[in-house]
């Protein structure tokens, strides 16, 4: 099969032909119809640590084209599938639990040479990972239900009392996908703050009811205009740099919920006497489990969201290593779709 390939930290993704994927006793080999570029792609491409012939890509939907000896149920070749990018150790408190992203052995696919992703031809998964794409619901949108679930799994986090008033920081996909959820979950108020023009026309398109831009107006002063409420009941961090968690803080209410998605892999410094003043809650959310791909796919089917404005361009794959640097300094974009 032809693939995207990591060679070398800073260097371009080369596009090769290496061997089919065979499917493991449990699993199931894919054929990809789209993929999705995540940031988290383009981080992990700038460490010196990744291991080169990593193929990325833990975003992706397709047809069923092979079964591991071991697959029994309801799958076949020819089904219309995503599934959740996860390979679990299936033997531990956090599988027990139904949270198999949080198992501390669990392998993300597209980010190990145990778990090759999806910016390829075929993928492999899990076969108790994989979830069935109804009519309906084409290839674009499949490949999106992965980002869609953080989003969804972010607004579950949060306690959301009727008719919230709303921050989301940062209008990435998963920003994007935060203000879409916590639209749906009833919050009468959902404000975006976001330094690109473009994304925070993309954030009103989906729903957003406001949105700031941090570089011109003072956050809190903009939000109280946009929404006639003083403060932020909850805030959704989507951003990940640091600064950011203090940031939201100092903005929550009396009693506030700060949800923190963003991912800061550097030490960060917050004065835990604000938080305690206001008695803030701050919760983290890492990715998601099987319902949330489950509500995803259903309210896609019954089109209660519409995610379609979050895709944003579609490249083959021998356009992707372009398109992928071009990620890099290009904020216009939200979800740029491969087809392998």
């Amino acid at each position: 099969m032809r693939a995207a390939v990591f060679q070398e930290a800073g260097k371009p993704l080369v596009i090769e032909t290496v061997p089919d994927p065979v499917p493991g006793p449990d699993q199931v080999i894919l054929e990809v119809a789209h993929a999705g570029i995540c940031g988290s792609d383009l981080h992990m491409t700038e460490s010196p640590h990744m291991p080169r012939g990593l193929i990325l890509g833990h975003e992706f939907a397709g047809t069923i084209a092979a079964l591991g000896k071991d697959v029994a149920g309801p799958w076949k070749v020819g089904d219309r599938v995503t599934a959740l990018p996860l390979n679990a150790c299936n033997d531990c408190a956090a599988c027990d639990r139904d949270l198999p992203a949080l198992c501390s052995h669990n392998l993300f696919t597209g980010t190990s040479l145990q778990a090759q992703g999806a910016y390829a031809q075929l993928v492999s998964a899990r076969a108790s990972m994989v979830q069935r794409l109804p009519d309906g619901v084409d290839f674009a949108e499949g490949a999106m239900v992965e980002p869609l679930a953080v989003g969804h799994h972010i607004v579950s986090m949060a306690d959301m009392p009727q008719r919230a008033a709303v921050l989301v920081i940062g209008a990435g996909p998963i920003g994007i996908a935060v203000a879409l959820f916590a639209r749906h979950a009833g919050a009468k108020h959902v404000v975006v703050s976001e330094r690109s023009p473009d994304r925070r026309a993309l954030a009103k398109m989906i729903g957003a009811t406001g949105a700031i831009d941090p570089q011109d107006e003072d956050v809190a002063a903009a939000f109280a205009r946009l929404t006639g409420v003083d403060r932020p009941q909850i805030i959704f961090e989507c951003v990940g740099v640091p600064g950011m968690l203090g940031q939201a803080i100092e903005l929550a209410d009396v009693r506030g919920q700060v949800i923190v998605a963003g991912v800061v892999l550097k030490e960060d410094t917050i004065l835990p006497v604000v938080a305690l003043g206001k008695e803030v809650t701050i919760r983290y959310s890492q990715a998601y489990n099987e319902h949330d791909f489950e509500a995803v796919i259903g309210v896609l089917a019954r089109r209660e969201i519409d995610a379609r404005p979050i895709h944003t361009s579609t490249v083959s794959l021998d356009e992707l290593p372009a398109a992928f640097e071009a990620l890099r300094s290009q904020p216009r974009e939200c979800k740029v779709l491969i087809r392998p």
